[in-house]
């Protein structure tokens, strides 16, 4: 079955003469996505068995779930949301449900999402009881002519678009309320803000996809960092930093240490050099993460795709969670530097 796109440009493409006919969605167009989970210090001494396993089954339904939509005839929009919604409804994850405890004892989260046909998006900060932040984000891009929310008017604006509340006990894991406890007996608290699981974990969800319209879209969710104080906001709902789409370019989710993110603005520099530079994705990610993010010192990675399909999955640190299912159907489930 073709899809409007497809119809409306044959008709113009027969009524102007042309002999070239190009289809947008025809079958055989490619569609691929990745995941991410966070990155950071991990190896196998950190998990049970049962607990790798089942990290592993969530990436895999994630990555699977986003793919389904976009086999579908799916936006990559509806893919990217669909997948990380899935990481947020687990409490594996620093985003949604596993989000890390602030200083108060309280959740702070953070989405973002954006569109890489015209480079439309949505983001949220600080905002707190969001079953589902990046459901959240969207909504902004959608229905607002805004494109960050902070705080309780994000919230205010969630209820009158019928986003879903969840009270505290849903965010709730003993898991995350402990690691907060540690850090706050330790003797050098602010040195020890951060994100851990394990101990030196960058932990954030995101995906990245490309749809069989040539459409690309990148989108993140966090709850930052552990104890974090005064409203901190990292780099994930930051439109450039921790995501940013362009169909001219690439899509980028990033993970990592935010405050680095930031000031090398990670996002929009790696889609920038493909663009500009005319640089393959994978040097473009290599430069930034490896390259100028390192050198400040600052810890992560990013997932990336670019208008072919080609996704690159970079980091520093020695793991990431991460998934990926290419234009060829072929899905990849990882979390160690070097599986």
């Amino acid at each position: 079955m073709l899809h409007f796109r497809t119809i409306l440009t044959l008709i113009i493409a027969l009524s102007s003469g042309l002999i070239t006919i190009t289809a947008f969605a025809g079958s055989g167009a490619p569609v691929a996505i990745a995941i991410h989970a966070g990155a950071g210090t991990i190896s196998k001494e950190d998990f049970s068995a049962p607990l790798e396993l089942k990290i592993r089954n969530t990436l895999k339904q994630a990555v699977q779930a986003g793919y389904q939509v976009l086999s579908s005839g799916g936006s990559s929009l509806d893919a990217i949301t669909r997948a990380i919604t899935v990481l947020e409804d687990s409490p594996h994850f620093n985003a949604g449900r596993g989000a890390v405890f602030n200083a108060e004892g309280k959740h702070e989260m953070d989405a973002s999402i954006m569109d890489g046909s015209d480079l439309n998006a949505g983001a949220v900060a600080g905002v707190q009881n969001i079953r589902n932040p990046i459901l959240l984000a969207r909504k902004v891009m959608t229905n607002s002519v805004h494109v960050m929310l902070a705080g309780e008017g994000a919230e205010v604006f969630a209820r009158a678009n019928g986003i879903e509340f969840a009270d505290d006990d849903y965010f709730f894991t003993e898991y995350r309320w402990q690691q907060l406890q540690k850090i706050k007996t330790a003797e050098k608290q602010d040195t020890q803000i951060q994100s851990e699981y394990p101990d030196h974990w960058l932990s954030t969800v995101g995906a990245v996809a490309l749809d069989a319209h040539g459409n690309l879209a990148a989108a993140t969710s966090t709850g930052g960092m552990t104890n974090k104080r005064w409203g901190r906001v990292g780099d994930s709902p930051i439109i450039g930093a921790g995501t940013y789409a362009d169909n001219r370019s690439c899509a980028v989710s990033a993970t990592g240490h935010g405050e680095y993110f930031i000031r090398v603005t990670v996002a929009r520099d790696i889609c920038a050099r493909v663009q500009y530079q005319g640089v393959d994705l994978a040097v473009a990610a290599d430069a930034v993460i490896n390259g100028q993010l390192q050198d400040m010192g600052g810890d992560g990675g990013v997932i990336a795709i670019d208008p072919k399909g080609n996704i690159v999955l970079t980091f520093n640190t020695p793991g990431m969670y991460r998934a990926s299912i290419d234009v060829n159907g072929n899905l990849a489930v990882r979390i160690y530097k070097n599986e």
